[in-house]
Order: structure tokens, then C-alpha cells, then sequence
């Protein structure tokens, strides 16, 4: 990925695919949530790594933030075409404090997820849910 002003490269993986930020780790999350709402995704679940290490098995942790977002079209969408879709769901969407200080905002890529179905319009969903992910990502560093 081509370093942009104010961001480092990016984390690229074979899953998905991010952004890194030099903002705050709160800054960060608050921004990775007002680019999701931008294209139409809610925040349904939130999982907070660093604390549930330290309260499960008392380590340290990095600021680890496990969003679960969702749009509700493209959800239903997909569930009409099948039910089961369900365990796919919600599109993930992970926000890290790394070593460095900066925060990586890593998205699950909804393509490789819908290659575990045979079902061509949940692979129509899951295209425009990852060009939705990719415009927030984009929109990131705005």
C-alpha cells in the first residue's frame, strides 16, 4: 500500500486489509465508528481484548478493540439468500495500538468470507460490503 500523509503503511493480509493512523487510540475508534455510520454500518458488538487479558489472565495487552459492525440492508440481503449466512456475520473490524504508538484499523475482508458459499447473490453482498469497508478505510485518514 502507498504511504499517505499522516498514515503509515498499512496492514495487508490475505484476510483483510487496514489503515495506520498517527491519532490517539480513543481518537482512533471514534473515527473508525463515524466512517463505519458513513456507510451505513452500526456497531453492534464491542470487544475489548486488553481489557478481558487482564481481567481473565491478569497480562498486560495492547490497546486491542474488537468492533463488530453490521449494515442492515446487506445483512438482510444476505440472509434471504441464506439462512445461515448468520455465522459470517458481523463483518469485524479491529482497532490496535501498536508497538510503535500507532493504531492499525484492520477490516476482515466480507470476500473471503463469502467464498465459504456457493450462493451467488451473498457473493454480490459480500462485494459491496468490502467496497463499503474500503471506502471507510480510505476515508480514515481524511
Amino acid at each position: 500500500m502507498e504511504k499517505e500523509p499522516g498514515t503509515h503503511s498499512g496492514t495487508e493480509l490475505a484476510y483483510g486489509y487496514g489503515r495506520t493512523l498517527d491519532l490517539p487510540f480513543s481518537a482512533a475508534v471514534e473515527r473508525a465508528r463515524e466512517c463505519l455510520k458513513s456507510e451505513g454500518f452500526g456497531v453492534l458488538c464491542e470487544i475489548d481484548i486488553k481489557e478481558k487479558l487482564k481481567e481473565k489472565l491478569g497480562v498486560d495487552f495492547q490497546n486491542y478493540l474488537i468492533l463488530g459492525a453490521c449494515n442492515p440492508a446487506l445483512a438482510y440481503q444476505a440472509l434471504q439468500q441464506e439462512i445461515n449466512i448468520g455465522l459470517l456475520l458481523p463483518c469485524n473490524v479491529v482497532v490496535r495500538q501498536e508497538e510503535d504508538g500507532h493504531i492499525d484499523v484492520g477490516f476482515l475482508d466480507p470476500a473471503v468470507m463469502s467464498q465459504l458459499t456457493t450462493m451467488p447473490q451473498v457473493h454480490e453482498v459480500a462485494a459491496d460490503a468490502r467496497a463499503r469497508l474500503l471506502r471507510v478505510r480510505d476515508r480514515l485518514q481524511a
